[in-house]
């Protein structure tokens, strides 16, 4: 960090802590200890980030038996200093000359389908979000058309390709992507049948294959659906 005036908050527990190989991985994205659906390993990314982006930064300290420390050091603001105006968070390198689409993103995780959701309206799509595979598919019945769903596939109760399946019964015009950061995912899944956007992704990524996907069907509407 830059020299400077920094305030210092810790939190601390007195869980069981990480060994050095856990604590060497642990502000990585998607990775967790925890069993599927228990975890989706973005929380100290996402908190590793917007300390970043604040100018500061973040600090583990973990042993086994001991518990946590997490530090993070944000600059002090100086006295009468004003808010820049937020510049654009879309990625470099990502076009969004692409038609205006509807989706839908459904995942059960907050954080994965929040973050989702936050890219596709940066690209200019309309966005809806549904937590599980069944409230998805009460508003593909009682909701607008849409262009496409995209939808994780590890989820409790009906999983992303039981979604994908149901959908493409009911809804064939809709296009159906499926996200999922799990090598066990079936190989039925993949392309060309219900494309796989494989975690994490980045806007850029996630904005072209749903163009791709929403452009390959025939219906004047396509919705994405995301569930993580």
């Amino acid at each position: 960090m830059p020299p400077g005036e920094y305030v210092c908050l810790s939190v601390s527990d007195t869980g069981e802590g990480m060994d050095q190989a856990t604590l060497a991985r642990a502000m990585e994205p998607f990775f967790t200890t925890k069993g599927v659906g228990k975890g989706t390993g973005l929380g100290l990314p996402m908190v590793q980030g917007l300390t970043a982006q604040s100018g500061g930064a973040m600090q583990i300290e973990s042993e086994p038996g001991k518990g946590t420390l997490v530090s993070l050091w944000l600059p002090r603001a100086r006295e009468g200093a004003t808010l820049e105006a937020p510049q654009s968070v879309v990625q470099p390198g990502v076009t969004t000359a692409h038609r205006r689409l509807r989706v839908l993103v459904v995942d059960d995780d907050t954080l994965v389908r929040m973050g989702t959701a936050d890219m596709l309206t940066d690209l200019g799509h309309d966005v809806v979000e549904a937590s599980c595979a069944a409230d998805a598919l009460e508003i593909l019945k009682s909701d607008s058309p849409f262009d496409a769903v995209i939808t994780d596939f590890a989820m409790p109760g009906l999983n992303g390709l039981d979604l994908a399946l149901k959908i493409e019964q009911t809804n064939p015009q809709i296009a159906v992507v499926l996200a999922s950061g799990y090598a066990e995912l079936p190989v039925r899944a993949g392309p060309p049948r219900f494309p796989r956007l494989g975690k994490p992704f980045t806007q850029e990524e996630l904005g072209e294959i749903l163009q791709a996907s929403a452009n390959a069907r025939p219906s004047e509407w396509t919705l994405a659906n995301t569930c993580g």
